[in-house]
């Protein structure tokens, strides 16, 4: 993994620079044979990589691994690499379309909704490009550095929003869908290309440009790696993004190991790898991108660090990358044929994209800018936002809450009106509809709908507006508490100390129970929230997330039954952080997570209620032999309630003996189930008998070990429902082994 400088002698050096300096002017000027065959659409893409490498100067190769991507005028190449972003909606100077956060996306459990979100935003981003619109930092450019799918490991961590679960299959699941819907279903003429991010083990805020991750290979492979696995090898993400931070000592944006022999040899990776802003740079010496924190102090030479970067897989950097290229091949630490292979990386990914070709040759070029903010997205926004409403608490059938008895309404809390938090890597929201605005536009006039702030996110207590809050709450019907967090306390950058409710906002909301227990607490954050103190008190909690514009209006819709919440949580809800291990361990069997986590959680992973019941019957549990085979768990799902609803069915499983520690239970498969009262729905969930393996460090590779299995089928991680054990005999585990993954 480790990648050391080789000294040349002097003679070498030299002529090494020679023979580079030759190559690089016969490439530019000579003439292609058969003519400008990069401009022919008829030839395959790599001939036409080949071609067009042959016409770059040294100088003009390097500049097209800067990331910014500029085009080269003199051959007619316009910038088309120029990134952006579309977490959650296209970060741009012109208004589009803002989504719930990924956080909230997980909370659907639903892919194919993802992939239909992430295609509108594909559908926004490619229209900008057509009309040269402005982003926030060029025109507008192809490729697009999302979906984020690391881990949410830690509760404390200040990206969560950012990400879709703590755990690997639902966040490969939810990857696989984004980076589909936003390339598009044709590899070779792709829509925009995505930039799966951050390459690898990066869940740490404090320290991030200079902290180290010692994770041992086991844990490498069955958590930290199984979902990048699969937004490569199914979804074909075409570009990657390395992260900061180093594995085992060796920084990632020159780490050979990961980038070339798992990325690149193992999984087939054919896109271009770009490192996080700046990292190239923060190798030797200190940079401020988005902290002024020391690097990774790679090499004290910054053109010994871009040519390490360049040899270990990363194929585009910031005008590092542009400067000291061309003096690493002079000085023989890289051969322009290393150059060459970076390009082509790139370029295959432009070739992909249309980028060299007529822009009528595209059928995304008749995209037009009517897409942007249209009526179909905003309203897949606010379907987005009800689909992922999670109901944490509901005694007595407090919610939904009634029209007809409800005359007044208190809406208190920070979050409650137009400073609700959208998330970041957005931009300005054109419209945010708050829970306030929300109701008074489902209530009508003849609800009377208040607000007060009571407090802010992160202030200190002011008596006079709580004061304020509990009045209101005492002389109205019923009180929507709207608490949580934003920017200010958890974001990138800034990790948070604790699980507790910031600020004020605790004393905010003992206040305004005492004045009136009529409380429906709406919970509107990224991370994790340890509410004990609620939990114990008010009869209704909702995890409404960062809810995107239309946000108010769909929260207001579920608070009065119109929306059933489905949602389920995509992480552990901790009481506290008793029993959670620091932030510096990366061996996740240390208690992180529902897979290994010991204690008694506020809410399990998986866990959200509904308005409605749902009954589980008839277990089934099938295997399969042969070269194919598999374990297939199948029941019935019936809706035993009033309402129509959706539940998310979740199978487990756990190894019942085993050489080595297994976790306590594992997340299979899911699938997200909407049906009628009293509808029945058979749900079969089919899983290869090779996924049941662990990984064994003896033969660095998936093994399954034979034995008895407990499959495990519920509502979440805790709410299992029914349960079986099946053996998987000797042949089964031996017939897969070898290709459970590469």
């Amino acid at each position: 993994m480790h990648l050391r400088s080789v000294a040349l002698s002097t003679a070498a050096v030299l002529l090494s620079v020679a023979s580079c300096v030759s190559a690089s002017a016969q490439g530019s000027n000579a003439p292609a044979s058969g003519g400008e065959v990069y401009r022919d659409m008829s030839r395959p893409i790599e001939d036409r990589i080949t071609d067009l490498i042959k016409r770059f100067t040294l100088q003009e190769k390097a500049m097209q691994l800067n990331h910014t991507n500029r085009g080269v005028p003199r051959l007619g190449l316009p910038m088309w690499g120029g990134w952006n972003q579309t977490l959650h909606g296209v970060w741009s100077k012109q208004p589009t379309t803002l989504f719930p956060i990924p956080t909230a996306m997980g909370a659907t459990w639903d892919p194919e909704l993802v992939h239909t979100v992430a295609d509108a935003m594909s559908d926004e981003a490619r229209a900008l490009y057509n009309a040269h619109a402005e982003g926030p930092r060029t025109p507008h450019g192809l490729v697009y550095r999302s979906p984020v799918i690391n881990i949410s490991r830690d509760p404390r961590w200040g990206r969560i929003q950012e990400v879709f679960s703590e755990d690997p299959l639902l966040t490969g699941r939810m990857g696989v869908a984004y980076v589909r819907g936003l390339q598009g279903d044709d590899l070779q003429h792709l829509k925009l290309a995505a930039t799966v991010k951050h390459f690898a083990v990066n869940n740490v805020e404090s320290g991030r440009q200079h902290l180290n991750a010692d994770v041992d290979e086991r844990n490498l492979f069955e958590f930290w790696l199984p979902h990048w696995r699969a937004a490569i090898m199914e979804a074909h993400a075409q570009s990657v993004m390395s992260s900061y931070n180093a594995i085992n000592g060796m920084p990632d944006a020159v780490n050979h190991w990961l980038l070339t022999d798992v990325l690149r040899k193992k999984w087939g990776f054919d896109g271009f790898v770009t490192d996080d802003l700046g990292a190239v740079a923060l190798l030797s010496g200190t940079r401020a991108t988005n902290t002024s924190e020391p690097g990774q102090h790679f090499s004290e030479d910054p053109v010994v660090a871009a040519a390490a970067a360049i040899r270990a897989g990363n194929d585009s950097d910031d005008v590092e990358f542009e400067t000291n290229l061309p003096l690493a091949v002079q000085r023989g630490l890289l051969t322009e044929k290393d150059v060459d292979g970076a390009l082509r990386n790139v370029l295959r990914v432009g070739f992909r994209l249309g980028a060299y070709d007529p822009p009528q040759a595209s059928k995304y070029s008749r995209i037009g800018m009517d897409v942007v903010r249209s009526q179909a997205h905003r309203d897949l926004s606010q379907r987005v936002a009800e689909e992922s409403m999670t109901l944490l608490l509901n005694r007595r059938q407090f919610l939904p809450l009634q029209r007809d008895q409800v005359k007044s309404v208190a809406v208190i809390g920070p979050a409650g009106g137009e400073a609700y938090e959208t998330g970041n890597y957005y931009g300005t929201p054109a419209v945010k509809t708050s829970v306030t605005e929300g109701l008074r536009a489902l209530l009508g006039s003849g609800v009377k709908v208040e607000y007060e702030k009571g407090a802010g996110y992160v202030d200190l207590a002011d008596d006079k507006e709580i004061e304020r809050a509990a009045n209101l709450a005492r002389k109205s019907d019923v009180v929507v508490l709207c608490l949580g967090t934003n920017l200010q306390v958890e974001a990138e950058g800034r990790d948070r100390r604790d699980l507790n409710l910031p600020g004020a906002q605790q004393r905010l909301l003992e206040a305004v129970y005492a004045a009136n227990p009529k409380v429906a607490l709406v919970l509107m954050n990224a991370g994790p929230l340890g509410v004990t103190w609620a939990h114990d008190h008010v009869p209704a909690i909702l995890s409404a997330w960062y809810p995107g514009e239309l946000g108010g209006a769909a929260i207001a819709r579920t608070l009065f039954g119109l929306n059933n919440p489905g949602g389920h949580l995509p992480y552990t809800v901790y009481a506290n952080l008793d029993g959670v291990p620091p932030q510096n361990e990366y061996d996740v069997s240390r208690g992180y997570t529902y897979q290994y986590f010991k204690g008694v959680p506020l809410y399990p992973f998986g866990h959200g209620l509904s308005y409605t019941h749902f009954d589980y019957s008839k277990l089934k549990v099938t295997q399969t032999s042969g070269d194919h085979a598999n374990v297939t768990v199948s029941f019935t799902l019936t809706n035993t309630g009033q309402s129509a609803g959706a539940e998310v069915t979740q199978l487990y499983s756990h190894q019942v003996k085993s050489s080595e520690v297994q976790p306590l239970r594992t997340l299979r498969g899911f699938e997200r189930v909407t049906l009628q009262p009293g509808e029945s729905k058979a749900v079969a969930i089919s899983i290869p008998t090779s996924a049941l393996g662990w990984y064994d460090t003896a033969v660095h590779n998936f093994r399954v070990e034979p034995g008895a299995f407990n499959f495990m089928v519920g509502s979440s991680s805790e709410d299992i429902r029914l349960r079986d054990t099946v053996t998987i005999a000797p042949e089964a585990s031996r017939q897969k082994t070898a290709t459970r993954r590469p």
